[in-house]
């Protein structure tokens, strides 16, 4: 069975849990009440400290075990940096070092001494994130638990001198991080088990939270004229959906915001195959649909005061004999033909009639869209930030600095006519792919075609959703990214 992680905040009175873990600046001894503890325990800290070639650190530890006279049977000193203010994020791998601390630890109680000046609810908030989304693994499918920990729950408590107001800002964060271990779950599931209609049935749980979710199927998108993500679904025995989830948190009267969601359970590129190298990762193309289911869970849990709405389509592009091939055209919702160059380059035929059919309906203050779009985007940025394009230099901002402020990262791409021309069809109004040159830059433009008038963003995560690596709050692999990065959007500047 999985380990069961609980995270509590509690006053500055310490009981005796197996481990006790106190903080030390970079240089210093422990302050406060962990300087207490220390001289509790008789042993001079310089003489330790210097032994262990312990300076503060951050990241270093001090791990004692059976210390004389602690209240614990282990005393980890953690080094918390140089003694100067640090960020928040500084905060969530702060959280996400101490779980990689405890996993091998085999202990079922820990205390957290939080007592410095600059341990604010919001810091200790993040501190709790960071715990939460280190301990998270996708194991659910391997025969026996191969937890490090052996304790079935593992209990952390979190002693700061004011629990009320920290234990309001940690559930209120931890909204944001189930809604990234969503995420992370989604796009970790294997493609076998999440197609579309289960994934939409997954969205549909959100009703427990108080969004309305309404699911069209394909002869619902056929009646809107939605030919152009239904021309991706085709060579699938498994069915097309379009997922609408609704939270109105400020009024019906509110305009809303919108977040569209590229989903593709899996792509074998379609008639236009992939190589097989790698294409197991292809379960991982729907993480821009995870993204926003994330999104609306976290937005509904935490109850924010806003009215947004999240679509998601969700199709499996697979090759069979009735599969689109190139050169078929096809017609969007919004009345434009598209001619296929290539079946491979599919999310943004989903996507056309996603975003057409999301500012046609509930026109909204704003789009903004997550796919994991193209392989010339990792090549550009890595795994560390997401392409950005977009129509509006306001909302383009606001998604960088929401970016910096949750570690969620986004560059933002130029766009212009010169770009726009590329798309342009000898056979149809546009194409939906127009080489190698500038894909990601191209790709935009073609989403570009379908928002009308709405202020609008693409982001491109294929660098960031899957495939990437470890850090201190994720094992790797699926990140959840985008969920936290429009959380803050939201909470900075579109809520009541």
């Amino acid at each position: 069975m999985p380990q069961t992680l609980i995270v509590e905040t509690a006053p500055l009175t310490i009981g005796q849990p197996d481990i006790l873990v106190v903080y030390a600046g970079e240089g210093q001894p422990p302050e406060g009440l962990g300087g207490t503890i220390w001289a509790g325990t008789g042993l001079d800290w310089q003489a330790v400290a210097e032994t262990a070639g312990f300076k503060g650190k951050q990241g270093q530890v001090l791990d004692l075990v059976a210390p004389p006279n602690a209240p614990a049977k282990r005393l980890m000193v953690l080094g918390s940096g140089k003694d100067e203010a640090v960020g928040l994020t500084a905060w969530t791998d702060r959280g996400g070092s101490l779980m990689g601390k405890l996993a091998g630890a085999r202990a079922a109680t820990v205390s957290v001494v939080l007592d410095g000046t600059d341990a604010s609810p919001a810091a200790v908030a993040e501190l709790a994130a960071g715990l939460r989304l280190r301990h998270y693994k996708f194991d659910k499918y391997k025969s026996e638990a191969n937890g490090e920990n052996g304790a079935a729950t593992l209990k952390v408590v979190l002693h700061v001198a004011d629990p009320a107001a920290t234990s309001a800002a940690v559930a209120d964060r931890g909204a944001v991080v189930e809604g990234t271990l969503l995420a992370r779950d989604l796009v970790n599931e294997p493609a076998n088990v999440l197609g579309p209609v289960e994934f939409a049935g997954i969205a549909g749980n959100l009703e427990e939270y108080g969004v309305e979710v309404e699911i069209l199927e394909p002869k619902d998108m056929e009646k809107l004229g939605m030919r152009s993500l239904l021309a991706v679904a085709r060579g699938s025995v498994r069915p097309a959906r379009l997922v609408v989830m609704r939270w109105t948190g400020a009024g019906k009267d509110s305009q809303p915001v919108a977040f569209v969601g590229k989903g593709v359970v899996f792509d074998t590129g379609g008639i236009s195959i992939k190589p097989a190298a790698s294409m197991e990762d292809m379960k991982g193309d729907m993480g821009g649909a995870a993204a926003v289911t994330g999104l609306m869970q976290a937005l509904a849990r935490r109850k924010a005061k806003v009215n947004a709405v999240g679509v998601i389509g969700l199709v499996e592009n697979m090759p069979d004999g009735d599969a689109t091939r190139p050169g078929d055209i096809v017609r969007a919702m919004s009345g434009t033909t598209i001619e296929i160059i290539n079946t491979d380059a599919e999310g943004r035929l989903v996507l056309a009639d996603a975003l057409w059919y999301t500012q046609d309906r509930f026109k909204p203050q704003f789009m903004v869209n997550l796919a994991t779009l193209t392989g010339a985007i990792s090549v550009a940025l890595g795994n560390d930030h997401a392409g950005l394009f977009s129509n509006n230099d306001e909302l383009a901002a606001r998604l960088a600095a929401a970016g910096l402020a949750v570690n969620e990262k986004v560059w933002r791409l130029p766009m212009g006519p010169a770009y726009d021309k590329l798309i342009e069809s000898r056979f149809a109004d546009i194409k939906n792919s127009a080489g190698r040159p500038a894909s990601s830059i191209t790709a935009a433009h073609f989403l570009s075609r379908f928002v009308n008038k709405v202020p609008w963003a693409h982001l491109d995560i294929a660098g960031t959703a899957f495939g990437v690596p470890a850090s201190e709050t994720n094992g790797g692999w699926a990140s959840g990214f985008g969920v936290a990065l429009l959380d803050r959007l939201v909470r900075d500047h579109y809520e009541g």
